[in-house]
């Protein structure tokens, strides 16, 4: 089989599409790091949930992860 008869690899997301899925993202996760700060800075010891503030958190981190690789393959930095 010849190297240059096969097609080459694209991903499955467009290159045209990581500037749009780095905003929207990251916003997300911004969005959701400021509601878990304003929670944990209004609750006091009584009303706490750690099942929320975990949930919360962890979305977060999902959101902003995702967000920081597509920024990371928008500026070129292929990971």
């Amino acid at each position: 089989m010849d190297v240059n008869t096969m097609p080459r690899y694209t991903g499955p997301i467009s290159d045209a599409k990581f500037p749009h899925l780095t905003i929207i993202l990251c916003a997300t996760g911004l969005l959701f790091a400021s509601w878990f700060m304003v929670l944990e800075v209004t609750s006091n010891k009584y009303n706490r949930s750690i099942l929320k503030e975990l949930t919360i958190a962890s979305l977060a981190a999902l959101f902003l992860g995702f967000g920081t690789t597509f920024l990371l393959l928008w500026v070129g930095i292929y990971v």
